[in-house]
């Protein structure tokens, strides 16, 4: 009875046929060095988030899970009003306001530009960030404090700025759980080396 076939699928290779014994390699051939293949370094990316607006919450925070969706070593270093996003009592109420923003538009009237200094009309910030909320929820956007929740499951670091973090007097019990440390300038300058770096 022969023996059955068995499929390739790129698996352990079978065991080669018998052959006749190898010759001997010559002295020369035996003292050159074997070429191995440099290992590719690990690509790590870096953010700085500085703004505090809910618009501006999301750009680093998206950038970031789809660097560790790539596989990439993430990074985020909240500084100055950016630390509102990981601030226990700011984080969940972060605001989106139309004044000073010229490319503001309604989302079906895109060619109708909305005059900003409009946003300085008592209860414009709340319409405004209602709306936008509103949006977010339509396109199924996790919060900011759900985002921060899957960067850190999904291995990535959050860091607080230290001169931030002084100036506005807070404690560690202050922070977002997630948060590994309050670092320094000079720190995530070293942190940062050999990063691609973006300053949101």
């Amino acid at each position: 009875m022969t023996a059955p076939i068995i499929p390739d699928f790129g698996g352990t290779p079978a065991a080669p046929a018998a052959k006749a014994p190898a010759k001997k390699a010559s002295a020369k051939a035996a003292a050159e060095p074997v070429a191995v293949a440099a290992e590719a370094p690990k690509r790590k990316i870096c953010f700085i988030a500085s703004k505090g607006n809910l618009d501006m919450a999301y750009p680093a925070l998206i950038m970031a899970n789809a660097a560790l969706g790539e596989g990439i070593e993430t990074h985020i270093f909240f500084t100055f009003w950016g630390f509102d996003l990981v601030t226990e009592r700011t984080m969940d109420s972060l605001k989106f306001t139309m004044l000073g923003n010229t490319a503001m538009h309604m989302p079906f009237a895109k060619n109708l530009p909305i005059w900003s200094g409009m946003g300085a009309l008592p209860g414009m910030t709340t319409v405004a960030t209602k709306m936008m909320k509103g949006q977010l929820d339509d396109l199924e956007i996790p919060s900011v404090r759900e985002m921060l929740e899957i960067i850190v499951a999904s291995g990535g670091h959050l860091w607080g700025c230290k001169l931030t973090f002084d100036m506005n007097g807070l404690a560690e019990d202050d922070l977002y759980e997630g948060v590994e440390a309050i670092i320094s300038a000079t720190d995530f300058i070293e942190l940062s080396e050999g990063a691609q770096v973006i300053f949101v």
